[in-house]
């Protein structure tokens, strides 16, 4: 899960890239990157990182340009690294960089389509390599020395055939604009908007509309499924529809835990639909539990609180802020490694001792993933004193891996998977477990917009909606991802580092 943006103004963008990659902070820790277009030269600056550590006055003065593009990099397929960081570039044709969200689940073919028939050298294992790799031929293929719209349009039908899985695109073709584009059932998210200026209008678009509101731009609309956008450098606005087939079918794990609350997503607040989880939740708890005896609902920071207030309202019990957060710690769900995200739990909250002596506490989280953070949770609270700690989960058990751009790719990973309800209440500690029912989980979001078809609930209940992931590719997925692959890669990583300190002269 990564976070775009990409700008065309009237001034320079730099700072407001910058401004925008902050806001989207929360999709991706691991690194960021800038690349901006000023009167034909391009300029980048990117490395791993958080956005306050990867950009400084220097790199600032030089990403001139009245267009340009960002990312913000959360891991999911490929290896880590510098060379991961994004966005990507190629110098045939015209110059093309990209930003990418989501991931290819069709990447091995498409690797060996573009070297033997393409023609094309990969210098990663990611597949926003591939993705930019691909549309950089289908638009040298059009063969035209200045691109016109159609053309760039063509290019992206012939991405739309290549290419399948989960994806949203930012593209900037040097000296002629940027183009948008997401994937035909619209799973990662992707909106633009416009603000008005002294010296005339500009464009952005982003993975969420809370980086337009942030910045002064209006909201248009969202992306549709297999849409592209093209916006000239001039700020003039072409859109087609790319993909042979469309299906609106979001990934509801965004409303879950990614998104920030404050965001709209295919019409549907991000905040209304955690309120009504919470409230789908306090529903479900006083049917199984009528004459229930919990004293306080504490949420677990911060992407539960929503719900948590929710919960606590609805069942008429107190709601206390009873864990701490560090907010200099990056967000454990998406760490690599599972020891780095148990060290990394007892680092990033703390507890308020008085909220949780001699009661019984409900802690509400979104989900419960690989079981790491509330097993360690559930244990500070008994060592904080409180007489029993039930758990609520405001989304179904996680059971099934993700294959479009979430980092769940091993089901052995999955504390849920293969296991009852008590099993996994065993398994945490917890002296009850509830979980969230699929049914509500999916009527709280669509409830936003009824208009929404479907939602892509693959990591609930298996069904993938591209059609095209079997056991086979879960098998092979899981051999190339999984906690034991990444640490060995982390650890190569760091003694290949070390092995160039004191021959590098920095940046």
């Amino acid at each position: 899960m990564c976070g775009l943006v990409g700008i065309v103004g009237k001034r320079d963008v730099n700072l407001s890239l910058y401004d925008a990659l902050t806001v989207l902070q929360h999709r991706g820790q691991d690194a960021a990157g800038i690349m901006t277009c000023n009167e034909g030269k391009l300029a980048q600056q990117k490395a791993l990182g958080l956005v306050k550590d990867v950009f400084r006055s220097r790199h600032m003065q030089r990403l001139r340009g009245h267009m340009g593009i960002g990312h913000v990099r959360y891991p999911t397929s490929g290896s880590t690294g510098p060379a991961l960081a994004q966005p990507f570039y190629v110098n045939s044709p015209y110059g093309v960089a990209l930003a990418h969200n989501g991931n290819l689940t069709n990447t091995a073919q498409l690797t060996k389509e573009l070297y033997q028939e393409d023609l094309r050298h990969l210098n990663t294992d990611s597949d926003s390599e591939v993705l930019l790799n691909v549309f950089a031929h289908e638009l040298q293929r059009q063969g035209k020395m200045v691109p016109a719209p159609s053309d760039i349009f063509k290019a992206l039908e012939g991405v739309y055939r290549r290419c399948s899985g989960g994806f949203a695109a930012i593209a900037m073709i040097t000296n002629y604009g940027l183009v948008a584009f997401r994937d035909s059932h619209g799973l990662r998210p992707l909106v633009y908007g416009s603000r008005m200026t002294e010296k005339g209008e500009e464009y952005m678009i982003a993975s969420e509309s809370v980086a337009l509101d942030v910045l002064g731009f209006k909201m248009i609309r969202d992306v549709a499924p297999g849409e592209a956008v093209y916006i000239t450098r001039d700020g003039e606005l072409h859109f087609q529809q790319c993909a042979e087939q469309q299906e609106l079918s979001p990934c509801i794990f965004e409303h879950v835990y990614f998104a920030r609350p404050d965001s709209i997503m295919d019409g549907v607040s991000v905040y209304k639909a955690r309120l009504r989880q919470g409230e789908k939740l306090a529903e479900k708890i006083l049917r199984e539990r009528p004459n229930h005896d919990i004293d306080v609902v504490v949420p677990i920071p911060d992407s539960s609180r929503v719900a948590g207030q929710a919960v606590a309202q609805n069942l008429g019990v107190k709601f206390r802020e009873g864990l701490v957060k560090n907010r200099y710690i990056g967000r454990t769900f998406i760490m690599p490694g599972q020891q780095q995200r148990k060290k990394s739990v007892r680092q990033k909250l703390n507890v308020i001792d008085l909220e949780f002596r001699g009661k019984v506490v409900l802690l509400v989280d979104d989900s419960i993933v690989r079981g790491t953070t509330c097993q360690q949770i559930i244990q500070m609270a008994r060592d904080a004193g409180a007489a029993k700690v039930y758990f609520a989960s405001a989304a179904p058990a996680v059971k099934y891996p993700n294959v479009y751009g979430i980092d769940m790719p091993s089901k052995q990973e999955l504390i849920a998977h293969g296991r009852t309800e008590s099993e996994v209440c065993e398994a945490i500690g917890a002296d009850w477990l509830i979980y969230q029912d699929l049914k509500d989980l999916i009527a709280a979001s669509q409830e936003g917009n009824p208009d929404i078809p479907r939602f892509d609930c693959a990591v609930f209940d298996g069904n993938y909606v591209t059609g095209d992931v079997d056991d086979a590719y879960l098998t092979r997925l899981e051999a190339e991802r999984n906690d034991a692959v990444k640490i060995a890669r982390d650890k190569a990583l760091s003694e290949s580092s070390s092995s160039m300190i004191g021959i590098s002269n920095g940046e």
